[in-house]
């Protein structure tokens, strides 16, 4: 019974061996398959076949490598990496070679390798890959042709290069670049989603892009709407060079991968491949850039946007992030004592209390005022509005306080002796009405002027009124004697 037991586990001893070696050794099959865990879903992923496996022995840890005949030229002159054998073209590596480094210039090869000709598309195309778009976190390339593979993923970042002798399983480890959008509040000179600003200002805007290893094919898309005006040679990155490290394109269509334009940047930012291609390490690209708030700005609560986002990879983008600029308004009314309506007045904003800087205004259409943008300023022949009140709204404000001077009453009325603050820190201002009562906003009541004596006292008014007594009573003296002498 001893011998009995002793011969069955060496059978088994043995037939676990061959399992092993018949496992792990082998010629190429077409069996190959390369499994990726970790997918992001809507993504693509692509495998390019370098190398092809003719046989292997993963025991002994022994690969017969051949180059797919695409790619023999330009892997032959990789001295750096691989190395030929003069027996039949077999390929190996070179010790200390770094792979990460190969897998960039590989990918940027096969890319080279996979463009095809419009005019002679049927012969251009070199290679091409085996595509996979995921659909859940998993993505399987099955009975491939044993070999060795570049993996590369639309979330542009470089996957992983590797043998699948028979099967192989991957973690997709690739980070999606993310964006910040923030804009300057000048009152502060603090960074945020929003800021205030007065028609004519010069608004700083900060996007800041996280950029990841191996980025591919990075392009930030911006557009202001129609109220900011972009200062085109404001745009700059920090420690890069324009020309160089990026190129700005502007007033760009963005077409879809139908052909169509679903929108236009402002401008584009497109950075080179060769300066994306030195990221080793999460990298924090900050651009900054400059716009003024102009003309066509929209009043609050509406807002002045800034959108930005990032495509990279063939395809894929970041969320849209936004920023909002706002200006104001205020409403202007003159009364009287009793609360009625005047007109007549005539208005000047300031910025002070007394001096200060005048707020140049231009009217737009009677009763509105806009603050003036310095091209209007500086145009030919421009003059100043007036606030002529009346009942009248003025716009495009910061979020400041204001002073009106009224440099000319209702005929009849007295003229305000000093400026009238206007605070806009809540925002608008309006005048409302509860029936025939004004309400909010800025309301300035006049005084009606009195009839002054030129002389003080009663002045003339006296000498009037007894000369007309002395008249009075001349005529009564001289009708009492005629009375009299009729009578004698």
């Amino acid at each position: 019974m001893k011998k009995f037991i002793s011969f069955l586990l060496t059978i088994i001893m043995v037939f676990s061996m061959a399992v092993s070696v018949f496992a792990t050794s082998g010629t190429n099959d077409d069996t190959g398959k390369i499994t990726i865990n970790n997918a992001v879903e809507g993504e693509t992923y692509k495998v390019y076949q370098l190398l092809v496996l003719e046989s292997f022995d993963t025991v002994k840890k022994a690969y017969a490598y051949k180059a797919v005949p695409a790619w023999e030229n330009w892997l032959r002159s990789q001295t750096t990496y691989l190395s030929f054998d003069g027996q039949g073209g077999y390929v190996s590596w070179k010790k200390d070679a770094d792979p990460a480094a190969f897998a960039k210039l590989a990918l940027a090869k096969a890319k080279e390798l996979e463009k095809t000709d419009p005019e002679n598309p049927e012969e251009s195309a070199k290679i091409t890959p085996i595509s996979r778009t995921a659909t859940g976190n998993t993505v399987v390339f099955d009975n491939l042709n044993l070999g060795y593979y570049l993996v590369d993923t639309t979330l542009g970042t470089l996957c992983f290069l590797d043998t699948t002798a028979k099967e192989v399983t991957i973690a997709e480890k690739n980070e999606e670049p993310t964006v910040d959008k923030e804009v300057k509040e000048d009152s502060t000179g603090e960074f945020g989603s929003t800021n205030t600003a007065q028609i004519g200002d010069t608004v700083e805007f900060r996007t800041t892009i996280h950029a990841k290893k191996g980025a591919q094919s990075y392009v930030l898309h911006d557009k202001m709407t129609e109220g900011l005006t972009l200062n085109p040679d404001s745009i700059s990155i920090e420690g890069l060079e324009k020309g160089t490290d990026y190129t700005v394109q502007f007033d760009r269509p963005h077409q879809k991968k139908d052909g169509t334009t679903d929108y236009t940047c402002t401008f584009e930012i497109v950075f080179a491949q060769a300066y994306l291609d030195t990221i080793t390490e999460d990298t924090d690209l900050v651009v900054t850039y400059f716009a003024t708030l102009n003309e066509k700005a929209v009043i609050s609560t509406d807002a002045n946007l800034n959108d930005t986002r990032l495509e990279y990879g063939e395809a894929s983008t970041t969320e849209w992030k936004q920023t909002e600029t706002k200006t104001f308004k205020f409403g202007l009314v003159k009364l009287d004592e009793e609360k009625k309506l005047l007109t007549g007045a005539e208005f000047k904003l300031y910025d002070a209390k007394t001096g200060g800087k005048e707020i140049i205004l231009v009217k737009e259409t009677d009763g509105v005022y806009r603050v003036a943008t310095e091209a209007e300023t500086k145009a030919e022949g421009f003059t100043p509005a007036t606030i002529e009140a009346g009942y009248v709204e003025i716009k495009g404000l910061d979020a400041d306080t204001y002073y009106l001077e009224e440099i000319k009453a209702p005929d009849g009325f007295n003229k305000l002796k000093e400026r009238k603050e206007v605070k806009m820190e809540g925002g608008n201002n309006t005048i409302t009405m509860d029936g025939n009562v004004y309400k909010n906003g800025v309301q300035i009541v006049n005084k009606k002027g009195t009839e002054l004596p030129s002389t003080g006292g009663m002045g003339t008014t006296v000498l009037y009124i007894a000369g007309a007594l002395l008249i009075l009573a001349a005529a009564a003296v001289l009708l009492l004697k005629k009375y009299f002498h009729k009578e004698a």
